[in-house]
């Protein structure tokens, strides 16, 4: 890692207050349109475990086109690549105080019409210990209130992991749903193609739905651990180093904050 830091005082502090920060700059114009071209490419056959669209009729749902694309890193090498690109990289080196380990890897399609998702907490599913997992949001398009821009509730990036509700499952494609405090409200984060928006595993947020009636909101998601954690659910394992290498942090099978009966119902 470069010694140069990225972000300023004023950057790393809004992510301790607030829980998240959007960092532009971090990939070139041609790195983002290799990103699209790459999952334009995945989009246009199955790859059974990470992507089973149908790819004859979507009906009413669109997203039966386009589902979500799970851990690409596990079978494309350049999606393994962008997931660990080192200006993301030593962005969560910073927000850590450590190096990071890559966990996951997905991508959002979100074709026009098609469902949000229901506001969670993503360290529910990782249960990173001791820690937090951190996601790096990266806008393929850009996204806005329109095509169902992602939602972060300021400052929860503080509270505790909280048992969800069921959500609505007209809005959302997801089942868990996470009530914000009453004193606060999700705000859309608006971001321009390449920006990359960071937010820590106890934050809440979701998505709009893409009321959109011809743009997509793309977007390449991560989410990462702490070098200094110990435990990790087991979907996320085996974790990756900065060069690729393997690391197997032992299974985190607590069910945390709803019992083990309680188990996540799908990857996040």
């Amino acid at each position: 890692m470069s010694e140069a830091n990225v972000l300023s005082q004023e950057q790393r502090e809004q992510f301790q207050t607030e829980g998240y920060l959007i960092v532009k700059g971090l990939f070139r114009a041609e790195e983002v349109a290799d990103i699209e071209h790459l999952f334009d490419e995945i989009s246009q056959a199955v790859v059974p475990g990470h992507f089973e669209p149908n790819l004859d009729e979507a009906g009413n749902d669109p997203l039966k086109r386009y589902p979500r694309v799970m851990q690409p890193h596990r079978f494309n090498e350049k999606a393994m690549g962008y997931m660990l690109h080192q200006p993301v990289l030593q962005v969560l080196h910073e927000l850590y105080g450590e190096p990071a380990l890559a966990a996951q890897s997905m991508f959002y399609y979100k074709p026009p019409g098609s469902r949000g998702q229901a506001l969670h907490q993503d360290n529910f599913y990782l249960k990173v210990e001791p820690g937090n997992c951190i996601a790096a949001w990266t806008a393929i398009d850009s996204a806005d209130e329109e095509n169902g821009a992602l939602l972060v509730v300021p400052r929860t990036g503080v509270h505790e992991i909280a048992c969800p509700e069921t959500a609505d499952e007209q809005e959302s494609f997801t089942s868990h749903f996470v009530k914000p405090p009453k004193d606060r409200k999700a705000i859309p984060a608006v971001m321009d193609k390449g920006d990359v928006l960071f937010f820590n595993g106890n934050l809440i947020h979701g998505s709009y739905r893409n009321k959109s009636r011809e743009r997509f909101r793309r977007a390449f998601i991560c989410h990462y651990a702490n070098e200094s954690a110990s435990r990790i659910a087991s979907y996320y394992r085996p974790l990756y180093r900065a060069d690729g290498t393997p690391v197997d942090l032992e299974s985190n099978a607590d069910g945390g904050p709803c019992g083990l009966e309680f188990e996540a119902l799908y990857p996040h």
